[in-house]
C-alpha cells in the first residue's frame, strides 16, 4: 500500500469516528452537520457524504475531494456518494487558511440560536478566554451551494483568535489544526453559547478585561495547553 493510501485510510477512519462525537455531545440531528480533514502534503480533503445517516457512516464511505470540493479520481476507491452540501465551504477554508487541518459544521441548538440573532457571544467566561481568545464572532449571511460560506468564514476568522464563527442565520463552523481540534472547538462553542445564554436570563454577564483575556489565552495555548 502506498504512503498516500495509508494516510487516506487513517484520515477516513478518524473523520468517520469523529462524527460520533457530534452525536455524543448532541450537536447534530438527522444527517445535518459534518467533519472534514485536510490530507497533509496533498491538495485533498476527506469529508462526510451527503444524506447518509450517522449510524451508517463507515471509513469507506467518507468522500475524498480536491480542494475545490470535486470528488477526486484515484486508486483510493471513492464511494459512489455525493460529498456534503457544505463541501465547497470547507474546501475554500483549506485553500485560504493553510494552517487549518480540520473543519466542522453543526447546527447545535444554543450556538445556532445566537447565529439566528446575528449576535456574537461575548467573552464573559475564563473558558472562553482560554479556548477562543475573546468573543466568538458572527459571519455574514450566505447561501449554501458555492464557496460563499467559506469566504465568510475566512474573512471573519483570519484576524481572530477564535476557532469558531457563527454564520448568520445558519450556525457554527469551527476550525482546528486537525479534525479532532475542530470537533473540540464545536463542543466548546456550544457549551459557552448555552452557559452565556443562561447567564443572561439571570442578569447582565460581567465582561472580562481584554488584557486578562489575552493573558488567559496565552497561558492556555502556550503553557497549559501543551
Amino acid at each position: 500500500m502506498s504512503a498516500l493510501l495509508e494516510t487516506l485510510a487513517r484520515i477516513r477512519a478518524e473523520v468517520c469516528a469523529l462524527h460520533a462525537e457530534l452525536t455524543r455531545y448532541e450537536l447534530v440531528v438527522w444527517t445535518a452537520g459534518n467533519v472534514s480533514a485536510r490530507v497533509p502534503g496533498h491538495d485533498l480533503m476527506v469529508i462526510k457524504p451527503s444524506g447518509v445517516s450517522y449510524a451508517d457512516l463507515t471509513p469507506e464511505n467518507m468522500v475524498v475531494t480536491d480542494l475545490h470540493g470535486i470528488p477526486a479520481d484515484g486508486e483510493w476507491g471513492n464511494p459512489d456518494l455525493t460529498p456534503s452540501s457544505d463541501t465547497a465551504a470547507h474546501a475554500y477554508v483549506y485553500r485560504h487558511m493553510p494552517e487549518v487541518g480540520g473543519v466542522v459544521h453543526t447546527h447545535s441548538t444554543y450556538a445556532t440560536a445566537w447565529a439566528a440573532r446575528g449576535e456574537a457571544i461575548p467573552c464573559v467566561l475564563t473558558m472562553m478566554g482560554d479556548e477562543f481568545g475573546g468573543t466568538i464572532p458572527v459571519g455574514p449571511f450566505a447561501l449554501i451551494g458555492d464557496d460563499s460560506i467559506g469566504q465568510g468564514i475566512v474573512e471573519t476568522l483570519k484576524n481572530s483568535h477564535s476557532p469558531a464563527v457563527l454564520m448568520q442565520n445558519h450556525g457554527p463552523f469551527t476550525i482546528g489544526k486537525d479534525a479532532r481540534s475542530a470537533v473540540k472547538a464545536a463542543v466548546m462553542c456550544e457549551e459557552v453559547a448555552r452557559t452565556v445564554h443562561i447567564a443572561r436570563q439571570l442578569g447582565e454577564p460581567l465582561p472580562i478585561d481584554q488584557r486578562q483575556i489575552e493573558s488567559l489565552y496565552d497561558r492556555y495555548q502556550n503553557v497549559y495547553g501543551r
